[in-house]
């Protein structure tokens, strides 16, 4: 089971503690990685550039004392990490744009990047299939809205903020596990 409040890494990075953070961060960072791959649809590498870019950014904030709420680190890493991921997608899409292009004409590397998205799409429509209809709703909303507050979020379901926070961690596990598993399947 993943640890959910990650508070003592920042306490770890803050006090020079190599061995906690070193420890906490071989679990965080996987979990960035996938978040990205699975809900972004980054490649491996993609995600793994941006995750570590996205720590990086981060540590430097906790260097200079710009985190105050500790225990929301997770959250602040996802975001960062979401928000990472965009800029890089924002700008490799500038640089390969090619103002002279017409029509594109689909290379055989597209077409199966192509196949193995709607793989990956269809497995993870199948695994949304297998939650109960309102987490379903529930998750489905987050992911259409990345950026929606939890304010927002337990408004629109009537929930209350910390039950959005276990609800979205627990499903999103859920999902990471059966995403993993039809993957290897």
């Amino acid at each position: 089971m993943y640890r959910v409040d990650y508070s003592d890494l920042v306490d770890a990075l803050r006090d020079g503690d190599e061995e906690t953070a070193n420890r906490l961060l071989s679990e965080v960072m996987p979990r960035l990685t996938d978040y990205l791959q699975v809900v972004m649809n980054a490649t491996h590498q993609e995600a793994e550039e941006c995750a570590h870019q996205a720590f990086a950014d981060v540590f430097e904030r906790i260097r200079k004392g710009k985190i105050n709420e500790s225990k929301y680190i997770f959250s602040y890493l996802i975001t960062t990490s979401r928000n990472q991921y965009l800029h890089f997608k924002k700008t490799q899409h500038r640089f390969e744009m090619d103002p002279d292009e017409g029509i594109h004409q689909a290379e055989p590397a597209d077409q199966i990047r192509s196949l193995i998205e709607e793989e990956r799409m269809s497995i993870l429509e199948s695994c949304l299939e297998q939650l109960d209809p309102d987490d379903r709703k529930l998750i489905t909303y987050m992911l259409a809205n990345p950026d929606a507050t939890t304010k927002q979020i337990s408004n629109k379901f009537g929930l209350s903020g910390a039950n959005v926070r276990t609800k979205k961690s627990r499903l999103t596990h859920r999902l990471h596990h059966c995403f993993k598993r039809k993957m290897s399947s």
